[in-house]
């Protein structure tokens, strides 16, 4: 490997740690302080409370990467401009477009491990984090999850505990369901069986319902039970994505699909997990092309304030588009590859003339 190539790479993986491990700090930070306000009126141990920032910390700053990249990469240039290295690489015969295409390289590659190691390491401790977080939790007794036995809820509601299995879901109904009634020290009381469930509302109506209890069962046209959810909470079961690795969001779509469940939440985070390192690249090039056209400001606090200023607008664009499409008012595919392709004509226009700055 040439000498220039390996000071480039260290050079630039020098600067994506410092700034990583200042935003991991910043976020570590933020979590004992969230931590804090949380369990404010409960008992907790301190070291409770420092595991629990400790393990949330990965999933934020794999959040953060886009914006550690885009800092990092202005980071790398103010050191070459400031030494005049530079400088020293034109005089050399090195175009400022191989820069770039070293950059690129090491960008898409870090994006792919960072996608496939870190991203699944992240989501483990998550999924640790709400786990060991969601007893303390004010709807800590609920529960609601899909298998590929369908889907099962765990509720509790006026001294009674109720297990509830659905085997489909279309619009508001829960279809071939079978209910199971406990007292507060799970003693069965009663078992439903009902084709359909309406749920549009906390109060549940069963349809064509059979109701068992001890020998017996009796049969009823409708009945209604009292729960705490309804379709609107059932229909965003996962709104943490980012707990599961890509192998559980994997499973969990395939679990969605059996139910008929929709799967936009799902796509729509594969998608984002997909086109990750290929944003992480776009951000890194759109850095250091704005890198090389204000190279002349004389301060380098006005060149990372101007990095930021972007790295805000491209964070709020993204958003925008990625609720539209997970709200299904804009195609999934439009919603995750027009912030890409605007992104990627902006720095095919300023890549013109790019060896003469």
């Amino acid at each position: 490997m040439k000498t220039y190539i390996k000071f480039i790479i260290v050079t630039f993986f020098r600067s994506l740690i410092f700034v990583s491990s200042i935003i991991l700090s910043l976020v570590f930070i933020l979590n004992v302080l969230a931590e804090l306000e949380f369990f404010k009126d409960l008992n907790i141990d301190n070291n409770f409370l420092l595991f629990l920032s400790v393990l949330n910390s990965p999933d934020l700053l794999f959040q953060m990467f886009p914006f550690i990249f885009l800092i990092s990469t202005q980071l790398f240039f103010i050191k070459l401009f400031n030494n005049n290295e530079i400088e020293i690489f034109k005089y050399s015969g090195l175009k400022n477009s191989k820069i770039l295409n070293i950059l690129s390289g090491l960008s898409i590659l870090t994006g792919i491990i960072i996608t496939l190691v870190f991203y699944n390491f992240s989501s483990n401790l998550k999924n640790l984090y709400l786990e060991l977080k969601s007893p303390y939790a004010d709807d800590g007794k609920y529960l609601a999850v899909i298998t590929k036995n369908g889907l099962w809820i765990k509720d509790e509601i006026n001294k009674k505990i109720l297990i509830i299995n659905s085997s489909g879901i279309n619009n508001n109904f829960l279809l071939d369901n079978f209910i199971t009634e406990f007292d507060e020290n799970y003693n069965v009381k009663r078992n439903f069986k009902s084709n359909k469930i309406d749920i549009s509302s906390n109060e549940w109506v069963l349809h064509d319902v059979k109701i068992f209890s001890k020998n017996n069962y009796e049969t009823k046209d409708e009945l209604i039970i009292k729960t705490n959810f309804d379709y609107k909470q059932i229909n965003s079961l996962y709104s943490n994505l980012s707990s599961l690795n890509l192998f559980q969001l994997y499973e969990l779509r395939q679990n969605y699909k059996k139910l008929n469940y929709s799967l936009t939440e799902i796509d729509l985070q594969f998608f984002k997990l997909l086109i990750y390192p290929f944003f992480l690249f776009l951000i890194t090039i759109f850095s250091a092309l704005i890198m090389f056209r204000i190279k002349r400001y004389e301060t380098s606090t006005a060149k990372i304030a101007l990095g930021l200023f972007f790295s805000v607008i491209i964070y709020y664009v993204n958003n925008f588009f990625y609720v539209l499409g997970s709200t299904e008012k804009l195609p999934l595919i439009f919603a995750i590859f027009i912030p890409l392709f605007a992104l990627s004509i902006i720095n095919l226009l300023m890549l013109r003339n790019i060896n003469e700055k």
